[in-house]
């Protein structure tokens, strides 16, 4: 049973942002991006980052138009630097990647492009769905959706 899922809108991001509240250690998060708003997708970013800072290990989906920020030749929404720290979707994701995170697109996602993997950035693979539901499922798990 997953014990927490959070539908985050903008307001709640800038109040989790200024919360600060420490994550235990065996924290699993799996982060899913959906949203096609370059803004919730670094908030998704920025709050990911906060929470492997806080000790928890990270598993990202990035699905339908939040795929785009997996992309080698990525559309200018996911790489232009936003204000107030000039980061990017994608700038950001590549950080999670180096600090160990897992980032996997949908299943369905190069299909729909009619790709395959050799479009992704380093890091980025194809979830698989039976792998997937077990990580959003575990009991330890906690799901944030953007």
């Amino acid at each position: 049973m997953i014990r927490h899922t959070a539908r985050l809108g903008l307001a709640a991001v800038i109040l989790a942002l200024g919360a600060g509240a420490a994550m235990a250690d065996d924290k699993r998060l799996v982060t899913v991006v959906t949203s096609d708003h370059p803004q919730t997708q670094l908030a998704s970013m920025v709050l990911s980052t906060q929470a492997m800072e806080q000790g928890a290990s990270l598993h990202v989906l990035l699905c339908g138009p939040a795929g785009n920020m997996a992309l080698q030749d990525a559309p200018e929404s996911v790489t232009a630097p936003q204000p107030p720290r000039d980061a990017s979707p994608q700038g950001m994701l590549t950080g999670l990647i180096e600090r160990g995170a897992t980032v996997e697109v949908c299943a369905i996602y190069l299909p729909g492009l009619g790709a395959d993997e050799s479009v992704l950035i380093e890091g980025v693979s194809v979830a698989q769905p039976p792998a997937m539901a077990g990580a959003m499922l575990d009991d330890d798990a906690i799901v944030w959706s953007f």
